[in-house]
C-alpha cells in the first residue's frame, strides 16, 4: 500500500469512478438476463462497469496503472460519444478534461508514484 498521503482530488475521483462502475453495472444488469440476442454486448458493457470499479478501488491504494486505466476508461466513453448527440460528447468531454487534471497533477504524480517507484 502507498504511504504517500492520498490527495483529496484522488480519493474523490477514485469514489466517483466505484460510484458510477457499480450505479451502472446495477443498472445494466438486467440486460443480461433479459437478451439471448444481444449477450456479448451486454457482457461488455458490464466488464466496462467493473472496470471503472477496479480502477477506482486501486487508485485509492496508489497503485499507477490504476490511474492509467482510469485515464483509458474515460477516453473510452469519450471516443463511444463522439459517435452520440454533441451534448453528450461535449460533457464526456469536459469529465474526460476534468479526471486528466486531476489524475495527471504533480500531487497526484507523487502520490501514485509513492515509495515503490515508477514501475508499479
Amino acid at each position: 500500500m502507498n504511504r504517500e498521503k492520498r490527495p483529496l482530488v484522488v480519493t474523490i475521483v477514485s469514489c466517483v469512478y466505484i460510484v458510477v462502475g457499480t450505479i451502472g453495472l446495477v443498472y445494466h444488469f438486467h440486460e443480461l438476463l433479459s437478451r439471448s440476442d444481444g449477450l456479448r454486448d451486454a457482457m461488455l458493457v458490464e466488464a466496462v462497469e467493473l472496470v471503472a470499479i477496479v480502477c477506482g478501488a486501486f487508485m485509492l491504494w496508489g497503485l499507477n496503472w490504476a490511474r492509467w486505466g482510469a485515464l483509458a476508461w474515460i477516453a473510452f466513453h469519450i471516443v463511444l460519444s463522439a459517435f452520440h448527440a454533441v451534448q453528450e460528447f461535449a460533457m464526456h468531454l469536459l469529465i474526460g478534461v476534468v479526471i486528466a487534471w486531476a489524475l495527471l497533477r504533480p500531487e497526484a504524480a507523487r502520490y501514485f508514484r509513492g515509495l515503490r517507484g515508477e514501475g508499479t
